[in-house]
């Protein structure tokens, strides 16, 4: 049996996904990011890393086995031993194991297992889908000649405005009177040159405005203006959304009577814990914290010291509580 398979489907589920009497594989989110120097967008993903010393069985895989092999809880718990001690046997004598979708598995020089995610799979659902993809510099030049052609188009079409046509017209019936005074003598020519160069700038002027105008009116004026939106911003509501995620949870006990779980609560406060107590389980136990942790690393790091201490036992729930 590849066990492999059912632990990958796990993984797109749970945050936590034990291997009985080998490993946990977790998980972690992490937040799209941006590689400024490729222009290389990556979407968020779940981050899978590999804890050997979380052996316990939560029952987790074996019932998923179970399920999807038709068969029972028990032969499920003992089919999953025997790929664990293919597991052991492979690494023993070649020194790695390859799990599908999942990584490999080595053994270092110290004979600890070292373990290396397949960063091709993204076991985050709500990213499915989307894939890494590279975005194309913006070229400023092709941008300004865009403008530049435009603004050659709005010339040439200012040129056939009504006021350019009938500057034109006057023009002509200047030209026409004054070469009717050209033949009365010699002065009529200086006078059609003045006017010439008289409506010229006239002509030069006004388009001009026009296209001054139609600039500004193309670039800065927005007609019908949306109204300011005010927001009213609930306290209560950003103080909740501010509350740090803590899935890392280390286990004190699991007790049968509700009375035993509160004394040893109420002595774990005693001895300065940040000690909780959560309702009865399914299984009918109350369990109680030594206290819960944002990350994997610090939740390990405060196992250490309780296993030190006083609870050699003590060991790490991943759930969202």
């Amino acid at each position: 049996m590849k066990i492999e398979t059912y632990i990958a489907q796990l993984l797109y589920r749970y945050q936590c996904v034990t291997v009985p009497g080998f490993g946990a594989f977790l998980t972690e989110i992490q937040s799209a990011q941006l590689n400024e120097s490729t222009n290389s967008f990556f979407p968020p993903k779940k981050t899978v890393f590999f804890n050997s010393r979380l052996k316990n069985n939560d029952g987790l895989l074996a019932n998923h086995v179970a399920q999807a092999e038709n068969t029972s809880y028990g032969t499920a718990v003992n089919a999953i031993a025997f790929e664990v001690q293919n597991w052991r046997q492979t690494l023993e004598e070649n020194g790695v194991i390859s799990l599908k979708n999942i990584g490999d598995l080595r053994l270092n020089s110290e004979n600890n297992i070292i373990f290396s995610p397949n960063d091709q799979i993204n076991y985050l659902s709500t990213s499915f889908g989307l894939s890494p993809f590279v975005s194309p510099m913006v070229k400023r030049e092709i941008f300004e000649k865009k403008i530049e052609q435009i603004a050659e188009r709005e010339t040439a079409a200012l040129y056939e405005d009504e006021e350019v046509r009938q500057s034109r017209s006057y023009l002509r019936y200047a030209a026409i009177f004054v070469l009717g005074l050209g033949v009365t003598g010699s002065i009529g020519y200086p006078l059609y040159q003045n006017q010439i160069a008289a409506q010229t700038l006239v002509v030069e002027g006004n388009v001009q405005k026009k296209v001054q105008n139609k600039i500004q009116e193309a670039t800065f004026v927005i007609q019908n203006p949306l109204p300011a939106v005010t927001l009213a911003v609930d306290s209560a509501k950003v103080e909740t959304a501010e509350v740090k995620v803590m899935p890392y949870h280390i286990m004190a006990g699991a007790f049968r009577s509700e009375a035993n779980a509160k004394k040893a609560y109420n002595q774990l406060i005693k001895d300065g814990y940040n000690a909780r107590m959560l309702g009865e389980n399914k299984h009918g136990l109350f369990p109680v914290l030594y206290g819960s942790y944002a990350t994997m690393g610090e939740a390990e790091k405060a196992q250490k010291e309780i296993q030190k201490g006083e609870n050699p036992d003590a060991w790490i729930l991943v759930e969202n509580l």
